[in-house]
């Protein structure tokens, strides 16, 4: 080989050894940029994964949470026979004031009725209002109560000459008290309101007597023979 040709030879491999080395450095370069581009999703991926952990726990105490918040109440012990009569304070037709501590000593007949100048309603006032005088005779005064406010009670007692005190409970504060008030149904619906019901209070202020879901035929009669007796 002449001399020329070694020379040509030399620079050629020169050549490719310069290019062997910056093709291994350039895929290097590839493979740790690839390497890069891959473990960045995978760290993100363990945040993103991490904030959903999180989320989600959180959202699990959350909702444990709401769920112990929004349990009903427990249920309020319903008045019973034997049992303290609770004290009231209301507003009765004709603008004064009733309170329990008015009848201290006497015996007491609670009437509760759904709502005033009703058939139902009506018929139970005026059996009251007949018998008031027989109550009288033996200690024992009359209360009628609903929910109506004072002036449809004034015109319910007009309309029917009814001769008992009716208080008015807006609030249903003593309807609550003496277990008149709950769950009723009608149609197929149901709906919170006044049960019909009457209780009879000895002259020790203690519940003698109660009847509850009442039949209006009749029930005034009933009342007075257990006030009798008392």
């Amino acid at each position: 080989m002449s001399k020329k040709s070694r020379k040509k030879a030399s620079k050629t491999a020169s050549g490719s050894a310069t290019t062997r080395k910056t093709t291994t450095k350039m895929t290097a370069q590839s493979k740790a940029k690839s390497a890069k581009t891959q473990r960045a999703p995978t760290s993100k991926s363990r945040k993103t994964t991490a904030k959903s952990a999180s989320h989600n726990a959180a959202s699990k105490r959350l909702k444990s949470s709401e769920t112990t918040s929004a349990a009903k109440p427990a249920a309020k012990a319903v008045l019973s026979e034997g049992q303290k009569a609770p004290a009231f304070r209301l507003p009765r037709d004709g603008g004064a004031v009733a309170t329990l501590t008015d009848y201290a000593g006497k015996k007491l007949v609670l009437f509760f009725y759904p709502r005033a100048d009703t058939p139902g309603c009506t018929r139970e006032a005026i059996d009251f209002t007949r018998l008031k005088d027989a109550f009288a005779a033996v200690g024992t005064a009359v209360l009628g109560i609903s929910a109506d406010p004072p002036k449809a009670q004034e015109k319910f007692r007009d309309k029917h000459k009814l001769g008992v005190p009716l208080i008015s409970d807006e609030r249903h504060e003593m309807l609550e008290a003496y277990g008149a008030w709950g769950e009723k149904s009608m149609y197929g619906k149901t709906f919170q309101g006044i049960l019909r019901t009457t209780i009879l209070v000895g002259a020790d202020g203690k519940v003698a007597k109660i009847w509850r879901h009442v039949r209006v035929d009749g029930h005034a009669d009933a009342v007075l023979a257990a006030a009798t007796e008392l």
